[in-house]
């Protein structure tokens, strides 16, 4: 930063009291990039947030239904070999 009497360099004028005072502020000011990103490409922004979403549900769904699959699986394979052994006993019994 160069010193002496160069004042073309100097810094732009602010509003002290806004900025000590953000509550007294009344004005909203807006980032000009920040707002303009959304406008940018909404469909392919939802688009791409709907098929994230949906990834993240089928992660996190995928080892919840493995085990639920496993899990009625071996109950029915435990309910048939039932099935046969009292079916093998009343023919036993006979």
């Amino acid at each position: 930063m160069a010193h002496g009497g160069n004042s073309d360099s100097t810094f732009p004028p602010v509003d002290v009291d806004g900025v000590l005072n953000p509550g007294s502020d009344k004005s909203f000011h807006v980032d000009p990039v920040s707002s303009q990103v959304d406008k940018m490409n909404p469909k392919e922004n939802k688009a791409e947030a709907a098929a994230e979403k949906k990834k993240k549900c089928c992660a996190n769904k995928d080892p919840m239904q493995t085990l639920k699959t496993s899990i009625i699986v071996s109950g029915v394979i435990f309910a048939v070999i039932g099935a046969v052994f009292a079916i093998s006993k009343k023919m036993r019994e006979k």
